[in-house]
C-alpha cells in the first residue's frame, strides 16, 4: 500500500471500530511487549517511541475508529493509556483552577476567572473512570480500590486530589474527584488593589507579613500538607538569594511512618527559622503552632473559618486535639500567639475581597478586645439574572495598639515602617 492510500485509508470513516474496543486491543499489545517503556513514561522520547509502536500496530492491522484521523487516534490512544484522558489537557492547561468530577460522565472545570463549565466530554463508564483517576494517584503512590475507597494523593507539587469511588458513591456514578491546580503565581500590590482585593494602605500594614516581600537575610521553613504550593525561593544570575526551606508531609498506612505538619513543626525548630509558614493547619499542629509563636518565632499560617474573631475559637478547637485544656487558657494562649489575624472570602460574584484585618488587644488586666482595624463595606448586593452583583468600599476602621506597636518594634520592625502602617480612622 502506498503512502497516499494509506493517508486516504486513514480519514475520518462513516465504518469502523468502537475507539474502546480499540484502546483494550492496543492496550494489550503494547502492555505485553513494552511495559517497561509505558512506567518509565514522562520522557519525551519514550513517548515518542511508545506512539511510533502503536502507530505501527494501527497501520499493521488497519484499525480505523469512525470521526478520527490516524494522527488523531495515535494521540487519543496515547493519551488514554500513558496520560489522563481528556482530562490531560485540562490538567495542564492555563487559567484552570479546579476540575470537579461529580460522576463519569459529569465533570466541571473551575476556571481562574471565576467561570465555571460544564463540559461536553465524559468518561466512557464508571469503570473508565476509576481507572483514569488511579494513574493519577499512581504518581504518589496511592491505591484506590474497595479497601480504600476515599483517598488523598497528588499528581504533581502543585496538584491536588481527592477521591471517593463506590462503595462509597452510588455505582451508576463510579467516582468523585475533585482535582486542585494550584499556579503559581507573580502578583505585585497593583494586581490586588487594581482587582479590589485590598487597598494599597491595607497592602503595606500587612508588608512584613506577605511572604513574597520577606527580605532575603530572613530564613524561611514553609510546611505543606500533602502537595506544595508555595514557591519562595528566589534566584539571581543563577545563584539563590534568599534561605527557604519548603517542607512537605508524607502520609504513610503504617502509622509509625506516617510524617505530619506537627512533627514537621517540631523538626521546624531545629532549623534555626526566623519565619515559619505553615500551609493550612488542621489538626493538632495548631497547638505547636503557637507554642513556636510564643518563644519568638514568626509564624505564618491559614485556617478556615468564618470571621477573624471565630478563627481564634477554631484554633483553640484545634489546639484541644492534642492537650485537652481550660477554653479559657487555650484562648490567653492563641491571641498571644498571633496578634493580627485577616480574613479573606470569595463572594457569590467569585471576587476575591480582604473582608477584615483585625487585632486581638491584650491588655494588661489580662482581657481581650478585638479591633478592627480595616473592614470591607458591602454597598450593594443584588441578583442580575444569574449573575451576582456585589459592590463596596474598604475602609480603615482603627490603629493598632500601643502594646503591638511596642511589640513590633521589639521584634526588628523599623520604626519609619511602623509609623508607616499606624494612624486614626477613616475612609480609604
Amino acid at each position: 500500500m502506498t503512502g497516499n492510500n494509506q493517508s486516504l485509508f486513514f480519514s475520518p470513516e462513516e465504518k469502523g471500530s468502537a475507539f474502546s474496543d480499540v484502546l483494550k486491543e492496543v492496550q494489550e499489545y503494547i502492555s505485553s511487549k513494552y511495559s517497561t517503556l509505558m512506567v518509565e513514561g514522562g520522557n519525551e522520547e519514550v513517548k515518542q517511541q511508545v506512539k511510533r509502536y502503536i502507530a505501527k500496530y494501527v497501520a499493521d492491522y488497519r484499525i480505523t475508529v469512525k470521526g478520527k484521523t490516524r494522527e488523531q487516534l495515535i494521540d487519543d490512544l496515547y493519551t488514554e493509556m500513558a496520560e489522563f484522558s481528556f482530562l490531560t489537557k485540562y490538567i495542564f492547561g492555563t487559567g484552570i483552577e479546579e476540575i470537579d468530577i461529580n460522576s463519569w460522565k459529569d465533570i466541571e472545570v473551575q476556571y481562574s476567572d471565576g467561570r465555571c463549565e460544564k463540559l461536553e466530554e465524559h468518561f466512557e463508564s464508571p469503570e473508565h473512570a476509576i481507572n483514569v483517576i488511579r494513574r493519577m494517584l499512581h504518581v504518589s503512590g496511592m491505591v484506590l480500590d474497595n479497601a480504600s475507597p476515599a483517598v488523598l494523593g497528588h499528581l504533581s507539587k502543585n496538584i491536588r486530589i481527592a477521591v471517593l469511588k463506590t462503595p462509597l458513591v452510588d455505582e451508576d456514578v463510579g467516582i468523585a474527584a475533585s482535582i486542585r491546580i494550584v499556579n503559581p503565581q507573580s502578583l505585585k500590590k497593583c494586581d490586588f488593589v487594581d482587582g479590589g482585593t485590598a487597598t494599597e494602605e491595607m497592602l503595606d500594614f500587612l508588608a512584613g507579613w506577605l511572604l513574597t516581600t520577606i527580605p532575603d537575610n530572613k530564613r524561611i521553613f514553609t510546611i505543606e500538607n500533602g502537595s506544595r504550593e508555595l514557591a519562595l525561593v528566589r534566584e539571581k544570575d543563577g545563584k539563590v538569594t534568599n534561605s527557604v526551606i519548603h517542607t512537605l508531609t508524607r502520609f504513610s498506612e503504617n502509622e509509625k511512618q506516617n510524617i505530619d505538619q506537627d512533627m514537621l513543626l517540631d523538626m521546624a525548630l531545629r532549623f534555626n527559622p526566623e519565619i515559619i509558614c505553615v500551609g493550612e493547619m488542621r489538626s493538632s499542629e495548631a497547638y505547636t503552632a503557637q507554642e513556636s509563636a510564643r518563644t519568638g518565632h514568626t509564624v505564618l499560617t491559614t485556617i478556615h473559618s468564618n470571621s477573624c474573631e471565630a478563627t481564634y475559637s477554631r484554633m483553640r478547637t484545634l489546639c484541644k486535639r492534642k492537650y485537652d485544656m481550660d477554653d479559657e487558657v487555650l484562648m490567653d494562649l492563641v491571641t498571644e500567639a498571633f496578634p493580627i489575624v485577616v480574613f479573606t472570602k470569595q463572594l457569590e460574584n467569585k471576587k476575591r475581597r480582604l473582608m477584615e484585618i483585625m487585632e486581638c488587644e491584650i491588655t494588661r488586666d489580662g482581657k481581650r478586645h478585638f479591633n478592627s482595624l480595616f473592614r470591607y463595606e458591602i454597598t450593594e448586593n443584588r441578583v442580575e439574572g444569574d449573575k451576582f452583583i456585589i459592590n463596596g468600599t474598604h475602609q480603615k476602621v482603627s490603629g493598632i495598639s500601643e502594646s503591638l506597636k511596642k511589640r513590633f518594634l521589639e521584634n526588628g520592625m523599623p520604626k519609619e515602617v511602623l509609623n508607616r502602617i499606624t494612624g486614626g480612622g477613616g475612609k480609604v
